[in-house]
C-alpha cells in the first residue's frame, strides 16, 4: 500500500474509529446533516452537535464513551473557501466524546498517541495551544506527553474557548502541525495564533464544563465532559504532504473533473484555481445535503443548498463552462464517498436529478440576472455611486433567483458595497405582507397566550369511545375563567376526560354535544392547550353548566367516521407516493377533515397526469384490498425498529402510537382511523401542484364525497353532450374539432388585422414627437394584445433607422405596454426596459426587459395618457431638456 492509499480519507477514518474503539468507545456512523429535535440549529456544523443532549444530561447516551466521523456543513466562512488552504463548507469531523467519564488527561494522552504512534506524524512538528487560564492542560502537555514549554501557546477566549450559540461549552486545547518556515510569514515569533498559513490546526480538544443558555449564562455541568474534533480533510493534507485540503485524495478527483469539463488547467492561474476549489467544495456539500433529504428552496436549509449550487454554477461560468456540468462533479463525489456513505450510491439517481433540475432552473434566469446586475454596476461606475440598492438586489432575488450573498459577492469583486439593511427590510416587508394575507381569514382565538389555565391533563378516551361521562373542570368566557356559563353564551369548556379528538397532526377537531339534566350545549370545535388540555368550543343552547357538573359528552359520529376515512387514506397515499416517486418523499404537512384531505410532500418536480392516475389507482387498490387497521402503543425505539415511518422534524414522546394498515403501511400517528380500508369506499385526487420549492400538495376526497364529485362530473358531461349534440364517446372529438376551427379563425382574424395594419401604418409613421433629435412614437390602441403591439413596433422600426417606441393598449380592465428602441439609441443609453417600467408604474403595474425591447402591464387604463407623458418626461430629463 503506497503512502496516498495508506493515508487516504477512507483509511484515516477507519484508523481513527478503530483506535477509539480499542479505548472502550462506542463508534457510530455519522448522524444526518439535518438536526433532530433541535430547533436551535439549521444544519449540523460540529461533531458534538447531534450529541448535545447527552452533554446536558437531557438524554442518556448509549455509552459514556463515543466516537464518530460526522458530516458537517458550515457557511460562516464561505468567502474563504477556495482562497485559504483549509476552509470548506462541507467537511468530515472525527470526534471522540466522554459523557462524565474520562477528562483532560485521557483526552490529551490519547490524542498524542493516535497522532504520533498510529498516524506517525513527526512529534517535532506538533504544537499545542491552551486557554490562557488553563494551567492544568498546559502542565499535562508538558509533563505527561513531553511537549517543550516553548511549543505550548496560551491564547484568549476568542481562540481557545469553544461554544455554540446555546449549549455545551468550555476551554479547549488545539493541536497544530508546523508545515515549515518556508510557508510562514518570516517572523521569528511566528507560532500558532499567527495569521499566516504556516501552522495548520488539526485537532481541537474541548473540555466541556458548562452549558450556555440563551441569555449567555454559563452553568456548570454536573460532570465535566470531553468533546474533540479533528478535521478529516486537514489531517489528510498533513499526512499526504499536500499544500491544501483540495489537493488531497480524493478531493483532487473533483477538481480533475472540473479541469476536464472546462479545459482549464489547475495550478496555473490563482483566480481560476479558486473557482475550481469552490466548485469542488460546493459539489460535495450539495451531494451530502441532498442525500440527507434537503431540497433546494428559498427558506432555511433549502436556501443554503440553493445558494451553494448557484454559487458553483456561477464559478463554472467564470471558467467558460456554458453547458450544464454540476451533475458530472456530483457523480464524482458519489463514486468517491459511497464506500463510507452507502446511501449516496443508493440515492444516486435522485441526487443527480435534484441537481440537474436546480441547474436547469437557474440557467433560465442567470444570464438575465447577470445582465441586469452588470448594467447596474456599469451605471454605478458612470454616476460614481458606491452602494448598490437593496430594491434591485431584491428584484434579482425574487425574479431571477439570485441569492443576495451572490449579488454581494459580485459587487465586492467590482469594488462596490451592498445596502444589506435595505434588502433585509424589503424582504421582511414582503414576508409580513404574506403573513398578513394568510391571517386575513381570522385569528384562531386559541393561542396559548390569550388566557392561562391550571387544570390537570385531559384524559382522551376517544380512541375506544364515541361518548363518555365527564366532569367540567374549568370554563373560559372571553379569555377569563368563570364558574358558570348560561344559555345563549359561548365559551370554552374543559373536561376531566373526553371522547372529543382535539385538532392536531393535521386532523381537525371533533364536534358534537354535551348534555346534562336541563342542559344542552353544542361543541363546534375541539383544540389543544399546552399540548395536553382539551378545549371544547361550546354554545349553550339550553340551561346552564358550572365547574364541577357532570355531563355526557357525545361526538358527531358521522363527522368522526368521515374524518377517519380521510386520515387513513393519507397513510395509504404516503406509502404509494414513496413507491411511485421514491423514498425521498416525506410528509411535509397535512389537513384532514370530514370533507376532504390535503397531503403535502417533498418532491422536486411536477408529477405528470399519467403518474397521478397510477397513484390514484394504487390507493384505490389498497382500499379494495380491505386491509385491517390496527394500533399499538410502543416505546419510540421499538416503534422505529419495527419499520414505522416517523415525521422527521416531529418530536415524539417516549411511548408512541403505531398505526398499521395490514402489511401495507406502518406509521407513528396520534390520529383517529377506521378499522378496515374497504370502509373508505373510494379515493379521488382533485388537484396536485407545487406550494413551495421542493414541496408539492395533493388534495383529494373519499367515500360519499368522491361519489358525489363523480356524479357532478357525469352531470356536467351530460349537459355538454346536450349542448354539443354529441354522445359521451364522441364528445372529445367534437371539442377538438371546435378548438381546431377556432384556431383557424384566430389565424384568419390575425391575418386581416395585419392587412388593416399595413394599410394604416403610413398614418402611424407620422405620429411621432421629436425630442433632442430623437423620434419618439408614443401611441395608444384599443384591444391590441402584446403580439399585435410587438408587430406594430417592428413595422415602425422597419421604416425608421433611428427611433424609440412606447405603445399602450387599453384592454378594458387592464393596460398593456410594449417598448422598442433601435440599436443606435440603446448605445446612447436609451433603455426600452426603463421606458416601459416608467409607463407601467404610472398605470399601477410593473415590468421591464432588455434595452432594445420590453413589455409590461398596468391596472389602470384610464392613466394611459399620463403614462405616455411620463415616458416623454423621462427622456426630457435624460437629455436635460
Amino acid at each position: 500500500m503506497d503512502t496516498l492509499d495508506r493515508f487516504s480519507i477512507n483509511n484515516i477514518r477507519k484508523e481513527y474509529l478503530k483506535f477509539f474503539n480499542s479505548k472502550g468507545h462506542l463508534t457510530e456512523q455519522s448522524f444526518s446533516l439535518i438536526p433532530k429535535n433541535d430547533k436551535s440549529l439549521l444544519l449540523i456544523g460540529a461533531g458534538m452537535a447531534p450529541l448535545k443532549k447527552y452533554f446536558t444530561g437531557a438524554e442518556t447516551p448509549p455509552s459514556k464513551r463515543m466516537a464518530t466521523c460526522q458530516k458537517c456543513v458550515r457557511t460562516g466562512d464561505i468567502d474563504n473557501v477556495g482562497i485559504t488552504a483549509r476552509h470548506l463548507t462541507f467537511f468530515e469531523m472525527l470526534g471522540n466524546f466522554s459523557f462524565g467519564d474520562y477528562f483532560k488527561e485521557e483526552a490529551i494522552t490519547w490524542a498524542w498517541e493516535l497522532l504520533t504512534d498510529v498516524l506517525k506524524i513527526d512529534k517535532n512538528r506538533l504544537w499545542v495551544t491552551v486557554y490562557e487560564d488553563d494551567d492544568e492542560a498546559a502542565d499535562m502537555w508538558h509533563n505527561n506527553v513531553g511537549i517543550p514549554r516553548e511549543r505550548i501557546v496560551k491564547l484568549g477566549k476568542d481562540d481557545n474557548f469553544w461554544e455554540l450559540e446555546v449549549g455545551p461549552s468550555g476551554p479547549c486545547s488545539e493541536i497544530y502541525y508546523d508545515t515549515g518556515a518556508d510557508r510562514g510569514c518570516g517572523s521569528p515569533d511566528c507560532k500558532p495564533g499567527c495569521d499566516c498559513n504556516r501552522f495548520i490546526e488539526i485537532w481541537n480538544l474541548v473540555f466541556t464544563q458548562f452549558d450556555k443558555d440563551e441569555q449567555g449564562v454559563y452553568h456548570p455541568l454536573p460532570n465535566p465532559n470531553i468533546d474533540t474534533g479533528m478535521g478529516l480533510e486537514r489531517v489528510a493534507s498533513v499526512l499526504q504532504g499536500k499544500p491544501t485540503v483540495f489537493d488531497v485524495v480524493p478531493l483532487i478527483s473533483i477538481i480533475n473533473k472540473v479541469e476536464e469539463i472546462s479545459a482549464v488547467k489547475y495550478g496555473v492561474d490563482n483566480k481560476k484555481d479558486t473557482a475550481m476549489k469552490i466548485i469542488c467544495d460546493h459539489s460535495r456539500a450539495a451531494t451530502f445535503m441532498i442525500g440527507d433529504g434537503i431540497i433546494p428552496s428559498n427558506e432555511g436549509r433549502g436556501y443554503v443548498l440553493r445558494r451553494l449550487i448557484r454559487r458553483a454554477i456561477r464559478q463554472g461560468k467564470s471558467l467558460g463552462i456554458q453547458n450544464d456540468f454540476l451533475t458530472k462533479t456530483v457523480k464524482v463525489v458519489i463514486n468517491e464517498w459511497k464506500e463510507a456513505y452507502p446511501t449516496l450510491g443508493e440515492k444516486e439517481s435522485y441526487i443527480l436529478k435534484v441537481v440537474q433540475l436546480e441547474e436547469e432552473k437557474f440557467k433560465t434566469t442567470i444570464d438575465q440576472g447577470l445582465e441586469l446586475l452588470m448594467k447596474e454596476i456599469d451605471s454605478m461606475k458612470e454616476t460614481d455611486k458606491k452602494v448598490f440598492d437593496g430594491m434591485v438586489a431584491f428584484r434579482l432575488y425574487d425574479t431571477y433567483g439570485f441569492p443576495s450573498e451572490l449579488t454581494e459577492e459580485i459587487l465586492n469583486e467590482n469594488g462596490f458595497k451592498f445596502d444589506k439593511k435595505e434588502f433585509v427590510a424589503i424582504m421582511d416587508e414582503h414576508r409580513q405582507m404574506a403573513r398578513e394575507a394568510r391571517e386575513k381569514t381570522g385569528s384562531s382565538g386559541w393561542k396559548d397566550e390569550e388566557f392561562s389555565l391550571d387544570t390537570p391533563k385531559t384524559v382522551f378516551t376517544g380512541y375506544t369511545k364515541l361518548s363518555d361521562n365527564s366532569e367540567v373542570v374549568a370554563i373560559v368566557v372571553d379569555g377569563e375563567q368563570v364558574n358558570t356559563i348560561v344559555e345563549g353564551q359561548s365559551g370554552i369548556i374543559i373536561l376531566d376526560k373526553t371522547p372529543f379528538y382535539a385538532e392536531s397532526g393535521g386532523q381537525t377537531g371533533d364536534t358534537g354535544k354535551l348534555t346534562a339534566e336541563c342542559m344542552e350545549a353544542v361543541v363546534t370545535d375541539t383544540k389543544k392547550f399546552k399540548k395536553n388540555i382539551f378545549l371544547h368550543q361550546t354554545n349553550i343552547v339550553k340551561g346552564s353548566v358550572s365547574v364541577g357538573d357532570k355531563v355526557f359528552a357525545e361526538i358527531n359520529v358521522d363527522q368522526r367516521k368521515n374524518t377517519a376515512k380521510n386520515h387513513t387514506c393519507t397513510h395509504l397515499l404516503h406509502k404509494v407516493l414513496k413507491e411511485m416517486l421514491g423514498e425521498h418523499v416525506n410528509q411535509a404537512g397535512s389537513y384532514v377533515s370530514k370533507d376532504r384531505l390535503r397531503f403535502d410532500y417533498t418532491h422536486f418536480e411536477q408529477v405528470d397526469q399519467q403518474t397521478l392516475k397510477e397513484i390514484e389507482r394504487r390507493v384505490n387498490e389498497a382500499i379494495l384490498a380491505d386491509y385491517q387497521v390496527s394500533t399499538n402503543v410502543l416505546n419510540i425505539d421499538e416503534a422505529r425498529k419495527s419499520g414505522a415511518t416517523a415525521l422527521f422534524d416531529e418530536k415524539y414522546e417516549e411511548m408512541v402510537r403505531v398505526v398499521s394498515i395490514g402489511d401495507f403501511s406502518k406509521e407513528l400517528c396520534g390520529g383517529t382511523h377506521i378499522d378496515e380500508t374497504s370502509k373508505i369506499g373510494m379515493f379521488k385526487i382533485i388537484s396536485e401542484g407545487s406550494i413551495a420549492s421542493g414541496v408539492r400538495r395533493i388534495e383529494a376526497i373519499t367515500g360519499r364525497a368522491a361519489i358525489e364529485y363523480l356524479s357532478e362530473l357525469d352531470k356536467l358531461i351530460d349537459e355538454l353532450c346536450l349542448s354539443m349534440k354529441s354522445t359521451k364517446e364522441e364528445l372529445a372529438i367534437k371539442v377538438n374539432t371546435l378548438k381546431k376551427e377556432a384556431k383557424e379563425k384566430e389565424k384568419e382574424i390575425h391575418k386581416l388585422s395585419n392587412e388593416i395594419l399595413k394599410k394604416n401604418i403610413g398614418q402611424l409613421l407620422d405620429q411621432f414627437e421629436e425630442i433632442n433629435g430623437i423620434k419618439l412614437f408614443a401611441l395608444k390602441f384599443k384591444d391590441k394584445d402584446a403580439n399585435s403591439l410587438r408587430e406594430i413596433a417592428d413595422k415602425i422600426k422597419d421604416k425608421n433607422e433611428s427611433c424609440a417606441i412606447i405603445l399602450a393598449s387599453d384592454m378594458g380592465d387592464k393596460v398593456l405596454f410594449v417598448s422598442s428602441v433601435t440599436k443606435d439609441l440603446t448605445d446612447k443609453g436609451i433603455h426600452a426596459g426603463n421606458m416601459v417600467k416608467e409607463a407601467a408604474k404610472t398605470a399601477g403595474g410593473g415590468g421591464g426587459g432588455r434595452p432594445d425591447f420590453a413589455q409590461a402591464g398596468g391596472k389602470n387604463p384610464e392613466k394611459i395618457d399620463e403614462a405616455l407623458e411620463a415616458v416623454k418626461e423621462q427622456l426630457l430629463i435624460k437629455f436635460n431638456i
